[in-house]
């Protein structure tokens, strides 16, 4: 599908000098002189390697159009994650590379959606969220919590986070997936 070149946004997957891209960050930029154009870093799907590029609204690129299928995580083994089409039952495998930082918040059994372009699995699409248990963090000082201050706190797959003082050890937070951020106390 065509698309305007001002149209690309974050994770959109364009076909770009014949290769698959991801478009990992945009910027919006209006030089004083001349047109405005959209400065995207993209990613190579298959190679990894990374690329900025310039695309005026006037330009058009081709979008590529993934399928999204349902998958469940089953586990990892040697650096590769096996993967459960929930419908058909087929497993397949995707590398520590291939999934990058999302490696980090996969759970036994998590639903995700793994992205496909033509029978091809190109990565996949987590969650926005998830439930992590807090293994270490700083006791509580009486009387820091009437000021704003956040502490680090070692996540039960071995993220730190900024958290705030009320978390304990124990605890379990919500964590966005997209930054790793906390969000907050899980019930």
């Amino acid at each position: 599908m065509k698309i305007n070149g001002n149209a690309i946004r974050p994770g959109n997957v364009i076909e770009h000098k014949g290769e698959l891209w991801r478009a990992v960050k945009i910027q919006h930029t209006q030089p004083g002189k001349g047109g405005a154009y959209l400065q995207v870093e993209l990613k190579a799907l298959k190679s990894g390697t990374k690329m900025n590029e310039r695309f005026r609204s006037s330009e058009t690129v081709e979008r590529a159009v993934l399928e999204q299928k349902d998958h469940q995580f089953l586990y990892e083994t040697d650096g590769m994650y096996t993967f459960m089409d929930t419908e058909t039952y087929d497993q397949i495998e995707l590398s520590a590379e291939d999934l990058g930082e999302q490696a980090q918040f996969l759970q036994d059994g998590m639903k995700v959606q793994i992205e496909m372009y033509e029978g091809a699995a190109l990565g996949l699409a987590l969650p926005e969220s998830v439930i992590l248990k807090v293994v270490e963090t700083e006791p509580v000082v009486k009387g820091q919590t009437a000021a704003s201050s956040n502490k680090p706190a070692i996540l039960s797959n071995g993220m730190r986070v900024m958290v705030p003082p009320f978390v304990n050890v124990d605890d379990n937070v919500v964590v966005n997936t997209e930054d790793g951020t906390y969000s907050k106390r899980a019930d």
